[in-house]
């Protein structure tokens, strides 16, 4: 073989190699983004609605470099953001720690692909499902439509008595027309619990927190969205009182549940877009009294209470575990055991 020949079969091998090595990078960098994008979708749906990412990282940072200790309630509500974001990808803060700030710009992009396809596809479920559940349980004449949002809202009653503020009665035909045409006697705020987070939608005036997150449109739309949609149409079944928060930490986010709320909201409402404002009703504020309602109880008795909340709430989407039942002496005389036994 002449060196002509010898020098052209080494530039193959070396295009060959290089080709080799663009496609393995190229196959890396698209194995990373798939995964920061899928990482990203539990972001909109166990951490923070609303809050921008770098938000919750520069509180942090900034809690890193002043150890004082002040700080006000927007800064303490990002804090436990950052909190629940390392729970919930507990790898994100070494990678901060130790990526360049230009790795720490591309992985938080990735990520918020994420977080923006997730949203997307949990409001698109609930748009159908939520129309569907309240025309099997309200029985509206005409019936919701699945597809279009435009007759939902005030304008259709039977959404209209979900979304009707706990102080007043929708009934009430002054009410109703006074809500539906914006009277300033009756403004329609996220300062409001509505009907549609109360058991059996019927408020106590007199005992707000009675029934508060107990509906049972709440449950069907936490466990379309955390389960899966079918499971949404086993909810009257309830737990008798075990104890399984341990084995099923993830019924214990306030998080999860204060999302759900928030897209049913949207669902039940006649806007076509999300979006943070809808009229006087201010969608990320209505998030945070949520939030504050589990982590900022006014005491120990009202902690307490929103306690057995999570557990009721545990034993809604889980059902019945009666592992704390089995002894060993129980699991002795079990087949198993009794194979080994036998052996």
């Amino acid at each position: 073989m002449d060196e002509v020949e010898v020098l052209k079969q080494d530039k193959a091998t070396k295009q060959r190699f290089e080709l080799s090595q663009i496609l393995k990078a190229k196959l890396t960098s698209h194995r990373k983004t798939t995964y920061y994008v899928s990482q990203g979708r539990a972001i909109r749906r166990m951490v923070v609605l609303y809050t921008p990412i770098e938000d919750l990282i520069a509180e942090n940072d900034r809690r890193c470099e002043h150890t004082d200790g002040d700080a006000n309630i927007e800064q303490d509500r990002l804090q436990r953001g950052y909190i629940e974001l390392t729970k919930a990808l507990p790898w994100i803060h070494e990678k901060l720690a130790s990526f360049e700030h230009e790795e720490s710009e591309e992985m938080l992009r990735k990520l918020k692909r994420g977080v923006d396809a997730a949203r997307g596809d949990d409001t698109g479920t609930l748009k159908e499902l939520v129309a569907s559940w309240v025309n099997n349980d309200c029985r509206p004449t005409p019936l919701i439509r699945t597809t279009d949002k435009h007759r939902r809202g005030f304008v259709s009653d039977a959404c209209g008595k979900l979304l009707c503020p706990a102080e007043w009665q929708w009934d009430d035909p002054v009410i109703r027309a006074g809500i539906r045409d914006r009277t300033a006697a009756f403004i329609v705020s996220e300062n409001s619990w509505p009907l549609f987070m109360y058991q059996d939608y019927d408020a106590d005036v007199k005992n707000l927190e009675r029934g508060l997150m107990k509906s049972k449109l709440l449950i069907m739309a936490f466990k379309a969205i955390f389960t899966s949609p079918s499971s949404a149409n086993e909810v009257d079944g309830e737990g008798d009182g075990a104890d399984i928060i341990e084995n099923h930490r993830r019924a214990q986010r306030q998080s999860d549940q204060t999302k759900v709320k928030t897209c049913i909201q949207f669902a039940l409402s006649n806007i076509t877009s999300w979006r943070t404002v809808d009229g006087d009703f201010d969608y990320q504020i209505y998030w945070s009294n949520i939030v504050d309602f589990f982590e900022n109880a006014p005491g120990p008795a009202a902690r307490g209470r929103v306690n057995e909340l999570l557990e009721w709430w545990t034993r809604k989407v889980f059902g019945k575990n009666h592992r704390q039942d089995l002894t060993p002496d129980v699991v002795s005389r079990m087949s198993v055991s009794a194979l080994a036994t036998q052996r």
